[in-house]
């Protein structure tokens, strides 16, 4: 009898051993999904690989991809690296190098070793059209809020490229109301925007000039801002505080506002200074003399003016 009960004891805690090994992973599984539901990008990025691998979920592509999409729009590395490798691979997209070398080159500007050593494979394209779920929510700073100066509901706290540009815009000396109306017609807010002469980012940096003002992280919003600050900033004391041709010359280089001594007869670069000083309604803007010798076409304009 003892035997028997000691046989049906040892049954019934395997029984129990089992039912709660089979309940830990459906445990697993609803906590990660509450938190990816909550918006926590490493859960997010989890709960997708399971749904890319059938690892406990059924597979699919679709929803892994979107889980991918979220998390990578958030800034998680691994999400933009795993992303980028389902673009390159074709996994439930078609597949698409540009988008795989634009994430690729975002996850290693954080340090992601594995998207490093995958960039020479893959080639960033001027036509690249990123996924719509990486695009940014529409902008909430409106042309009209930026024209009133006085404000005291400051346009933009509800978003962050706002509040970072208002951050950084002060160590430049550079007005945060002209920083964001470069950037609302450079990009639309978009931070991993790259145009057909491969300006990247959010204000547009090309490679040269990324270079030129330390950036070495261009899709990073942080570093792209400082970099366009500090080329605002250069502008500013070259051409003496003239928003005009300092929007020129962001837009066409500063070579072609002093070869047509203002603004170049280019279509693309006038309807540029018009959309943004639609924006932005300040003519002048403070400069730093200390920063470089101004352009010599300055002093030309002033015997003109005068």
């Amino acid at each position: 009898m003892k035997q028997q009960l000691k046989l049906a004891t040892a049954t019934s805690l395997w029984a129990f051993a089992a039912v709660l090994s089979a309940a830990e992973p459906d445990t697993q599984l609803a906590a990660l999904e509450l938190a990816a539901g909550r918006g926590d990008p490493k859960a997010q990025t989890e709960l997708a690989v399971k749904y890319e691998h059938a690892e406990g979920v059924r597979r699919d592509f679709q929803e892994a991809n979107r889980l991918y999409c979220r998390a990578a729009k958030q800034g998680y590395a691994d999400a933009q690296f795993k992303l980028g490798w389902v673009y390159a691979n074709g996994r439930g997209v078609a597949r698409d190098d540009g988008v795989s070398a634009i994430l690729f080159r975002m996850a290693a500007d954080q340090g992601h070793e594995y998207a490093a050593k995958l960039l020479p494979y893959v080639r960033m394209r001027a036509d690249t059209q990123m996924p719509s779920c990486l695009l940014p929510d529409p902008p909430v700073v409106a042309a009209l809020e930026l024209q009133a100066e006085d404000s005291a509901d400051v346009p933009g706290e509800r978003s962050e490229i706002a509040q970072l540009v208002r951050r950084l815009a002060p160590q430049y000396a550079v007005d945060w109301k002209l920083a964001l109306a470069v950037i609302s017609v450079e990009s639309s807010f978009n931070p991993t925007a790259v145009s057909p002469k491969k300006a990247q980012g959010l204000m547009q940096l090309i490679p040269e000039t990324a270079e030129r003002f330390g950036v070495k992280k261009i899709f990073n919003p942080t570093e792209n801002i400082k970099g366009g600050l500090a080329y605002l900033r250069w502008l500013l004391a070259f051409f003496e505080g003239d928003v005009q041709l300092v929007l020129a010359a962001y837009n066409a280089g500063e070579r072609a506002v002093e070869k047509y001594r203002g603004i170049p007869p280019y279509p693309e670069t006038r309807d540029y200074v018009k959309k943004i000083t639609g924006i932005y309604k300040k003519a002048s803007h403070p400069y730093a003399s200390d920063i470089v010798e101004p352009s010599p076409i300055m002093a030309r304009i002033k015997r003109t003016q005068g």
